[in-house]
């Protein structure tokens, strides 16, 4: 009997964690919705930002703005990381952590300084003991907004051109699907034209700026930093929310293969106390004779 009611109270459990679970896909699910239709309406407006950034920029000197152009001696590098804030989402945040620390771990020896900042805990709980921490984002993961994207990108772009840093990189998770997510690790800081776009562009195209040049790059080079950003942490959210789904249905099966087995494991108990207890019967009843 101590058996029968041992299983019994797993049963009860894993019934009880199976309707969590079921309700955290359900919830997922639904996040995930809202944040993929904003990624994919970002989408389009962000490749043809990155097209017209990519020709612009490559027409011009990199001197026609201090964001484009490279360090000589590059020393004190920031790596900006988006994680979520929440945990039960799979492999998706240690994704993330192990691509940063085998980075640092590789070029530790080329720079002097390597500083983190994060967007989302689980990044800031992982790194903020081990590595330099300069800032910490909080509540800007759940929910992105463009404001959020352009502060973090003013306060980026401000301590690249201050001298603080001589490069900045980015890392997240880029949503596909609700199975796979895959983790980016890209410099933002100084731009690169030539890394912008899939297209060749050719140098030698001359424009006629309609404002002047440097009026123009004064705003989109800045506009392209902070809409990158805004862009990645969309990728991040709806890939967040991707994993989650797909962990807590993976968790739901785990808990009815579990609750299938004790329920077996618990008939066979039952049968076997139901079995000794006739036997000990029908043994009574014999010496009885």
């Amino acid at each position: 009997m101590t058996a029968i009611k041992e299983y019994n109270i797993k049963i009860k459990s894993l019934n009880n964690t199976q309707k969590i679970t079921k309700t955290m896909k359900m919830v997922a699910a639904s996040k995930l919705r809202k944040a993929h239709e904003a990624q994919a309406k970002a989408k389009l407006y962000a490749r043809d930002l990155t097209s017209l950034i990519s020709r612009i920029s490559a027409s011009v000197h990199p001197s026609a703005h201090p964001l484009l152009m490279a360090r000589e001696n590059v020393k004190n590098v920031l790596i900006l990381v988006f994680t979520s804030d929440k945990g039960l989402c799979g492999a998706f945040n240690n994704s993330a952590n192990k691509q940063v620390a085998s980075w640092i771990k590789e070029n530790r020896g080329q720079y002097h300084k390597i500083s983190l900042s994060f967007c989302g805990k689980r990044g800031y709980l992982f790194f903020h003991k081990k590595e330099h921490v300069r800032k910490h984002y909080e509540n800007v993961i759940g929910d992105p907004h463009f404001a959020d994207a352009s502060a973090i990108g003013q306060e980026v772009s401000a301590s690249f051109l201050n001298g603080e840093f001589d490069e900045v990189y980015l890392t997240y998770n880029q949503f596909f699907s609700p199975l796979y997510q895959k983790t980016v690790f890209e410099k933002i800081l100084p731009i690169d034209p030539s890394g912008l776009n899939e297209e060749k562009i050719e140098k030698s195209t001359e424009y006629i700026f309609e404002p002047a040049a440097t009026e123009l790059l004064s705003f989109l080079i800045p506009h392209f930093l902070y809409f990158k950003i805004y862009f990645s942490l969309l990728e991040n959210s709806a890939g967040e929310h991707g994993a989650r789904m797909t962990a807590m249905d993976s968790a739901t099966k785990n808990a009815t293969e579990l609750i299938n087995d004790y329920t077996l494991l618990r008939n066979r108990a039952r049968q076997s106390a139901i079995t000794t207890e006739l036997i000990e019967i029908v043994a009574g009843a014999e010496a009885l004779k």
